[in-house]
């Protein structure tokens, strides 16, 4: 008897993490934190949101190489179109990430 109680007992324990973190029923809105940790987005100037965007089609560009090169074409091909993606927008044959200013 001691047996099936320790264990039901350990049970209850080892279980009641799970149910303080389930997530509330739908239809019920978790309530808002007290105060938040994030800080506020800074301003930034023209130059660097330029850079950003460079950035940003650079990425682009290196995922539909990436793409290009996972659904089985020849390597050649997507390095092509990697070129023709990065024209304009970075240097060098592999539209490296040291870009112009």
């Amino acid at each position: 008897m001691k047996t099936l109680i320790a264990t039901v007992a350990a049970a209850c324990l080892l279980a009641s993490p799970v149910w303080a973190h389930e997530p509330a029923p739908a239809g019920k809105a978790q309530p808002a934190p007290a105060h938040s940790h994030a800080a506020p987005a800074p301003q930034l100037d023209a130059h660097t949101l330029e850079d950003i965007e460079r950035h940003r089609g650079m990425a682009r560009a290196h995922e539909q190489a990436a793409q290009c090169l996972a659904s089985g074409s020849k390597y050649d091909d997507c390095q092509k179109q990697l070129q023709t993606a990065c024209k304009g927008l970075a240097l060098g044959k592999n539209c490296g990430m040291r870009h112009a200013h």
